[in-house]
């Protein structure tokens, strides 16, 4: 197989990660404390502005399934008598820190002074987290996040989630860091946070031009890379987002669409919405099952998880701990099924799509839950008929390329039907 062609925010974002990455290895010399957290409800802001460093297990354990380390990882972890149903992610995480803690580009990743756990509708971050503390031993602040049960939250529940920050977690970071809370710092990182939030919206929303100048699910995975670790809130993050955009919109005036691992994608036959978190052990292969049927999507719930921005949200510099209760409520595995359903149909209207695809994923049930109700819910109020696939996060064991490439050509095949039959 050819070396995968990139686009320069994908090449760029990939040095942004590595260099965090070999800044962690480097924490325990220069004296950086480091927080574990995980993506979705994440605070970088907040860690950032006591300067320390944000960790997420979550990227490790992905960037391990993209480069073909995740199996040998999940393989130690279930000899140590972790079960096949667990999350693969935690699997993962659990088989690299038993190996020797390495992380996906070779570094060495350093011991957590602070486990945050930001709890936004996924159990088994919990359970997660408990492993981590019986292996480090170290302080952990449970940032509890209301449900959005009822589709909203709540103005208790907001003020619930505001008095954890200022209570328990700013003490904690004042204690690991020896720093006092700062608070002009942090408003200064949150309108960073606003300003790359803008651009990425707009990167997005860029799908709605014909033909689509991004793919909003695989190569969306990369443009969300940073704003979802560790530079939401930074000054090179914000340089990021604004080059993203500019490098975006000039494909949109020259009419181009994305750059694939195999090639440009311009001439695009279907426009689709993704629901799901993506397979990373076969990343690649799964992307060009798509882009060989000359399929574009235009739209994904995957890359809300860290953030639904496109909904209007935006940090607020003004009320910086109000803000990121707002933000941490409102993630999407945070959202109930209706809300969920409801940001399907608005994608594939307001995207024009020609159908969706439901990728399962056996391991994660924050996302698999309900997902056959919000196919048949969505195939209902569209009217249009959807794909239902299933694969796995980062365990290469459940991943079968033919099963998956039969069931998405046959069903780009009834799409293509149901156009001929319209035209005539």
């Amino acid at each position: 197989m050819t070396a995968p062609l990139k686009d320069r925010s994908m090449e760029l974002q990939k040095q942004m990660i590595a260099a965090h990455y070999k800044r962690l290895e480097e924490a325990p010399n220069t004296g950086e404390p480091v927080v574990y957290t995980f993506v979705p409800g994440n605070l970088t802001e907040l860690i950032r502005s006591f300067d320390a460093l944000p960790l997420l297990p979550e990227i490790n354990a992905l960037q391990s399934g993209m480069r073909g380390k995740s199996g040998d990882y999940i393989s130690v972890a279930e000899k140590a008598g972790h079960s096949e149903d667990v999350c693969t992610y935690v699997k993962c995480d659990i088989g690299m820190l038993k190996s020797g803690n390495i992380s996906p580009i070779g570094t060495r990743l350093p011991k957590p002074d602070l486990l945050l756990l930001s709890y936004t509708g996924c159990y088994t971050f919990m359970k997660w987290f408990e492993l981590l503390r019986e292996e480090y031993h170290c302080p952990t602040v449970f940032l509890h996040i209301p449900y959005q049960g009822e589709g909203r939250i709540a103005p208790e529940h907001r003020e619930y989630v505001v008095r954890q920050i200022r209570d328990d977690l700013i003490p904690a970071l004042e204690r690991i860091t020896g720093r006092r809370y700062d608070e002009d710092r942090l408003k200064e990182s949150l309108k960073l946070s606003a300003s790359s939030e803008d651009d990425l919206v707009a990167v997005l929303e860029s799908a709605k031009h014909r033909p689509s100048p991004i793919d909003a699910y695989f190569g969306a995975v990369y443009y969300v890379g940073p704003i979802f670790s560790a530079f939401r809130g930074t000054p090179e993050g914000s340089e990021y987002y604004g080059s993203l955009r500019e490098e975006v919109e000039q494909r949109v005036a020259l009419k181009l669409g994305p750059v694939t691992p195999e090639g440009p994608l311009d001439d695009q036959r279907y426009r689709l919405v993704v629901e799901g978190p993506p397979n990373w052990t076969s990343f690649r292969q799964f992307w060009k099952m798509f882009t060989d049927e000359q399929a574009v999507v235009v739209a994904s719930t995957y890359t809300k998880v860290g953030g639904v921005y496109d909904d209007g949200f935006r940090h607020d510099a003004a009320d910086p701990l109000g803000t990121m209760a707002d933000y941490c409520g409102g993630c999407y595995t945070n959202l109930n099924l209706p809300g969920r359903i409801d940001m399907l149909v608005n994608y594939i209207r307001d995207y024009e799509a020609d159908g969706f695809v439901i990728n399962s994923v056996k391991s994660c049930n924050s996302f698999s839950a309900g997902q056959l109700l919000m196919l048949r819910e969505v195939e209902k109020r569209t009217g249009l008929p959807g794909a239902f696939i299933e694969s796995d996060l980062v365990d290469p064991r459940y991943f079968s390329a033919a099963n998956i490439k039969n069931r998405l050509e046959s069903y780009l095949q009834m799409l293509e039907s149901r156009r001929s039959r319209a035209r005539s």
